[in-house]
């Protein structure tokens, strides 16, 4: 099977959307499948390209016997809602070229496009109807809803317009995923007929990140005692996380639960301004975004991970550190609204609080930080849920078998005989044309 992925994120980012197209890739290429990828230079969660990478032009390499094309980007130093549109769209013209060479020379069975980004989604099924390869959306973020609920958009005008775009583009695709069953929803809500839609979660790989020590090389470089209760958040930092609402928690528990620490791993636009908020709290811990092969043992440095959401993100995303949280075996405390789908996978694995409730965080962390049975069990049920539904060697191999499964029908459509009309009878008045 031949397999052409537009998407604008790829290794080697290596969290969010990156991290899991990145290994689909691989691992279909693994499997003996032909994979190209069309995508731009790395920039996430920085939002800042790499000297290496800096070009006004395009660049090819192979990755893992992935053939990546990347086509030149705008990347906004601070991403506001205008200046993302921006990205995208810079993203949509730069990439029309290679997209419209891959499908005339290379010819690929399906075309595979990730959101975000809708805009270079358009593309993508144009040209996959164009040159007839089967076309497949696989959406990790409701971007248009979460620019307006999260206010980083604000016309109504442009609100409607970009819902109707929205529309047009998910309709167009043979087949669409999404990762969880609250975004599925939400896109049977937007007229997307159910035969069409999957759920493909994202996934850990579970051989990797296991239950292990807490006693990790991150507690003696940050000079924390072996008694101290960690609780992690580890991703970006932008502005749908909420994390100003854990720096209020480590100021609530600060005097009265001096063992609790909380260490923030990661990079982004709002980490300036969080050091910044943290700097009178010495119970707060920073660490830059840390390699890929030194994540199993970061998230073992956790007691507690945490997982902070605004209210107006529910069901928007399904934030990807929640499957490597999950597979570590330790509790969560999530932010999230009951009946969400983040407060559905993490019941019976951890607690939760209402997103926006700083009280509400501090006094889960707390109650799990003196009940080592309570972390024991939850950690226990998270890790078992980890192996149930978000094991990566099951997910790819599904999200393989349906990719074969829409290759294979592609085929046969343009391998049958043109359907002629029937002969009409003698002596009938019924004319062809």
């Amino acid at each position: 099977m031949r397999l052409l992925v537009v998407g604008i994120n790829y290794a080697p980012d290596v969290i969010g959307v990156a991290k899991y197209t990145t290994e689909l890739c691989e691992g279909l290429a693994a499997r003996g499948h032909e994979l190209q990828v069309i995508t731009a230079p790395p920039y996430y969660p920085q939002w800042q390209i790499p000297a290496e990478y800096r070009s006004s032009w395009y660049s090819s390499e192979a990755l893992h016997d992935v053939i990546v094309t990347r086509a030149p980007i705008y990347v906004p130093e601070q991403p506001s809602g205008s200046k993302r549109l921006l990205h995208h769209a810079s993203y949509l013209v730069s990439s029309c070229g290679p997209l419209l060479s891959k499908m005339a020379f290379w010819r690929p069975d399906v075309v595979l496009s990730v959101a975000p980004s809708l805009l270079s989604a358009s593309a993508a099924i144009v040209a996959a109807r164009m040159f007839g390869a089967r076309s497949w959306l696989h959406v990790q973020d409701l971007e248009i809803d979460a620019a307006f609920e999260l206010g980083l958009l604000k016309n109504a005008a442009l609100q409607s317009a970009l819902l109707g775009f929205e529309r047009t583009v998910i309709r167009a695709f043979d087949r669409v995923s999404t990762i969880s069953p609250q975004m599925v929803q939400r896109l049977l809500q937007k007229g997307l007929s159910a035969d069409r839609l999957r759920e493909l979660r994202n996934w850990v790989d579970t051989s990797m990140i296991v239950p292990a020590s807490r006693q990790t090389s991150f507690r003696t470089e940050l000079g924390l005692n072996p008694t101290d209760i960690v609780a992690l958040y580890s991703g970006a930092m932008s502005n749908k996380q909420g994390l100003e609402l854990v720096l209020q928690a480590a100021a609530a528990t600060h005097e009265t639960h001096p063992e609790i620490k909380y260490l923030l791993c990661g990079n982004g636009p709002h980490k300036e301004r969080l050091l910044q908020a943290a700097a009178c709290l010495g119970n707060v811990h920073f660490l830059d975004l840390q390699p890929v092969e030194r994540l199993p043992e970061l998230l073992s440095t956790a007691d507690i991970h945490l997982l902070p959401q605004l209210a107006q993100a529910a069901d928007l995303v399904m934030p990807s550190k929640l499957a490597g949280m999950l597979a570590s075996g330790r509790p969560i405390v999530a932010m999230a609204s009951a009946g969400s789908g983040i407060a559905s996978e993490v019941n019976g694995a951890g607690l939760i609080a209402q997103p926006g409730d700083a009280h509400e965080l501090a006094e889960a962390v707390k109650s799990l930080a003196i009940n080592d049975a309570l972390r024991a069990r939850l950690g226990d049920t998270a890790r078992r849920r980890a192996e149930q539904n978000w094991d990566r060697v099951a997910i790819i191999n599904t999200f393989e078998h349906e990719l074969s499964l829409l290759s294979a029908f592609g085929r046969a459509q343009s391998d049958a005989p043109p359907v002629r009309p029937a002969a009409a009878p003698a002596n009938s008045n019924i004319r062809t044309r």
